[in-house]
């Protein structure tokens, strides 16, 4: 007789990982490396440790390990709300009529809301390591710098937090979350930064965009001495220490023989999506296992499904190194209707090699359509989902939906990121029925194509 699988799956202590897994070892094809834009050549370790710590240089540049020790002070801090739960979503399923098995690993069960404390506390981790006296860092929805400024408190550490302006101004309590942990947030574009005025002379009155903190960041770094930038999604190193999802996942899958068919993370930068599929996609490289993977990305902000695969600046005010990625242009600013976050311009290089070699699916979503299965989720399961996380909720239910019609018994796996207590703005917008979908039409994008460089 098959074992019952309960609601919440938890790893006892002695089983929670003691290494992060980099999944590039086992890509035959390695993405692309990151390139100087001033000499158009690979940046070395010197070059990128002028902007990250050493230790997160290194790990950015390492294509070799498999993986890699995670530092006992960062494990015993993983264990303040790790494990995080694989939870069976029995009431969904029945709700649904499926046959589909569906199950999400939870990240939202920490005070920063989301899975971004992950690599936070590690980034912090390197940071004091190295003897700064603190960091910088962009924050689109706030997650991120909202998870920053916990870490940072934690180790002492200042922490300059240049948030995106739509949402400083949409979201003001995770705005306070992040000054109650004692960061310095500013909204960006701003007058506080030589590339945020530049930014605003040719953008006036713009709302912001990640790429824009992202200029602002890097240069409050390097210009205030005992400071380095660090990065919440995107970059290899943030892949890496959010591998802890995955390797977490697929312990506990493994503990009860679940074999996941489908695996659905929503995408922004990457953080959350390459974490939970990067020991999955380590099996499927190996030959080990095979599994379909799915990255949902908003229809607004769509770097997977509409973009180019070039190589492109990181950030609006094009001070970064070049990264080679899907991309819509590091001019592009999502719609200030654009109510979650995922709203960065490019995608990680890992996943963008991993998608460009059909490895994975991806697949845009209409807001609106995210915010009713956010809403869905809510009322049947009893969370609360981000916004971030409810377009893989949306993705999932359209599959389990799929098996309904089939009779297929598919296993549904999907990533769900955070709570979304402090998008209620948003929520409201959608209750109210004045929420609304903006797809940006091919001369939209054209724009941001036509400034990406000239890379020989």
């Amino acid at each position: 007789m098959a074992q019952k699988i309960p609601y919440k799956i938890y790893l006892s202590e002695d089983e929670l990982p003691k290494q992060w897994y980099n999944v590039r070892a086992d890509m035959k094809i390695k993405p692309a490396p990151l390139l100087n834009p001033a000499t158009g050549k690979p940046v070395t370790l010197e070059e990128l440790s002028n902007i990250f710590c050493t230790e997160l240089a290194k790990q950015e540049l390492n294509n070799d390990d498999a993986y890699i020790d995670i530092p006992e002070e960062i494990q015993s801090f993983y264990k303040m709300y790790r494990p995080s739960p694989l939870t069976r979503a029995y009431f969904l399923e029945k709700a649904l009529g499926t046959p589909a098995k569906i199950y999400y690993k939870f990240e939202g069960n920490n005070t920063s809301g989301s899975h971004k404390l992950n690599s936070s506390i590690a980034q912090a981790y390197y940071a004091k390591q190295q003897g700064l006296k603190g960091v910088t860092t962009e924050t689109g929805a706030g997650q991120w710098g909202t998870a920053l400024a916990m870490a940072c408190s934690y180790f002492g550490l200042d922490c300059k937090v240049f948030m995106v302006k739509c949402s400083y101004e949409q979201k003001p309590f995770r705005r306070e979350v992040m000054r109650t942990y004692g960061a310095n947030v500013t909204p960006s574009p701003s007058e506080t930064t030589e590339v945020g005025r530049k930014i605003l002379e040719e953008f006036p009155g713009t709302s912001g965009s990640l790429g824009c903190a992202i200029s602002e960041a890097v240069e409050a770094a390097v210009t205030n001495e005992g400071y380095r930038y660090v990065l919440g999604s995107v970059l290899s190193q943030v892949l890496l220490h959010q591998s802890i999802i995955g390797l977490e996942a697929m312990a506990a899958c493994d503990k009860y023989d679940i074999k996941p068919d489908i695996i659905i993370g929503c995408a922004g930068g990457g953080s959350n999506l390459g974490g939970l599929i990067s020991p999955f996609m380590g099996r499927k490289l190996r030959g080990e296992a095979d599994y379909r993977f799915i990255a949902v990305e908003p229809a607004s902000c769509p770097s997977l499904t509409r973009g180019k695969y070039a190589y492109d600046f990181c950030d609006t005010g094009k001070v970064c190194p070049l990264a080679k990625m899907y991309t819509l242009g590091s001019g592009f600013i999502p719609s200030p209707n654009h109510a979650g976050g995922l709203r960065y311009h490019g995608m990680s290089s890992v996943l963008s090699e991993l998608y460009d070699e059909g490895l994975m699916e991806a697949r845009s979503v209409e807001q609106t359509s995210v915010f009713a299965a956010a809403q869905q989720f809510a009322r049947i399961e009893g969370t609360l989902p981000a916004p971030e996380s409810s377009h893989a909720i949306r993705a999932a239910i359209d599959e389990a939906l799929k098996c309904k019609e089939t009779g297929e018994e598919k296993t549904i796996l999907f990533g769900l990121t955070g709570t979304g207590y402090f998008d209620m703005v948003a929520y409201q917008k959608f209750n109210d029925g004045v929420m609304t979908d903006y797809i940006p039409t091919d001369d939209d994008l054209a724009k941001g194509f036509a400034n990406l460089p000239e890379v020989k």
